[in-house]
């Protein structure tokens, strides 16, 4: 178990791989086994409307009234989506949800970090 990392989130020990990701089993995170992969420049980094760097398991407000595809209930201007997860390879969108509809996928550039 000493080639395991620790988390980055909480700097805990106790992480396990689980498919492609490690997992976090005290606070929940997760992120990529092949992380490290020699080249070290392409890390994702996924940024809201202002700039600000959104990690998972951050809470986000959406900026504009959204249309939601397959729901007659829009998301209004500050809805808060809690606890969101990134999207692997993709920098343009997260998932979450918001108090009455579940898994949403979202464009950061709607997005404020809360």
């Amino acid at each position: 178990m000493s080639d395991i990392p620790a988390c980055p989130s909480c700097a805990m020990e106790n992480t396990y791989p689980d498919g492609d990701n490690y997992i976090c089993a005290d606070c929940g995170h997760e992120w990529p086994i092949a992380s490290g992969n020699g080249e070290g420049g392409e890390a994702l980094v996924v940024r809201d409307v202002n700039g600000n760097v959104l990690n998972s398991g951050d809470t986000v407000t959406v900026i504009k009234d959204l249309k939601v595809k397959g729901s007659s209930i829009p998301l209004k201007q500050g809805t808060v989506i809690r606890n969101i997860r990134l999207v692997d390879g993709d920098e343009e969108h997260i998932e979450g949800s918001s108090d009455k509809i579940k898994g949403l996928v979202l464009k950061v550039c709607f997005l404020k970090k809360a």
